[in-house]
């Protein structure tokens, strides 16, 4: 099945559509134990070991047997490294040495991205704008552009070259809209968002890559 995308101007009124590359968006690419495998090891890439907890070693505590070994009527105690007790070392805890990055060949990557593409094509959540530009950064613009397109509450992904830092000012104060770079576009974030709006550039960008 052939796709499409809207193109709209600067004033956010309808130009034409645009057919999509068949190598990009494709039902083939659709596969949902594979986009939930790429979400699992970004997640994991994302997480940091920060519990850290002290072994027997690292804990400085006096050698000294606490108590005599009999007629004390009390059990037999060591000295107090002994991680029973209270505020001393843990057994097996959590150290920050953990690694928890999984790994994912490239083309496995690339499919869950074109998938996760394929997807928002299918629900009509994808727009392209031509030529997106601000002399300055403002926030108020951008947002009515937003508005004019109906997405001033919708959660949306801005997708451009970075070629004009204008753009990315503009839009960074608006807490519904979250900017990336075409070459770290991730099958993760274009889940994670209901609306993908691509700048003219970044979608060229994006079928040379696939298409090349």
């Amino acid at each position: 099945m052939s796709y499409k995308i809207r193109i709209v101007d600067a004033d956010w009124k309808k130009i034409e559509e645009k057919a999509l590359s068949s190598q990009i968006f494709s039902d083939d690419f659709v596969s949902q134990p594979l986009m939930h495998e790429y979400v699992v090891m970004y997640l994991a890439n994302q997480r940091q070991s920060t519990a850290h907890t002290k072994t027997r070693w690292e804990v400085q505590r006096s050698g000294r047997k606490l108590y005599r070994q009999k007629w004390t009527w009390r059990a037999r105690v060591g000295d107090a490294w002994s991680p029973i007790r209270r505020k001393w070392w843990v057994v097996f805890g959590p150290r920050k040495t953990t690694d928890w990055s999984k790994m994912m060949p490239k083309k496995m990557k690339q499919k869950a991205l074109c998938g996760s593409l394929t997807l928002k094509a299918q629900d009509n959540a994808l727009v392209a704008v031509q030529w997106l530009r601000f002399e300055t950064p403002k926030t108020a613009q951008a947002f009515w552009l937003l508005t004019a397109l109906e997405l001033d509450s919708t959660k949306t992904l801005l997708v451009s070259t970075g070629n004009d830092l204008g753009v990315a000012k503009s839009f960074a104060n608006i807490p519904t809209i979250t900017t990336v770079h075409i070459d770290t576009l991730n099958a993760y974030d274009i889940l994670a968002h209901k609306c993908v709006l691509f700048t003219d550039e970044a979608l060229s960008v994006l079928e040379s890559k696939f298409t090349s």
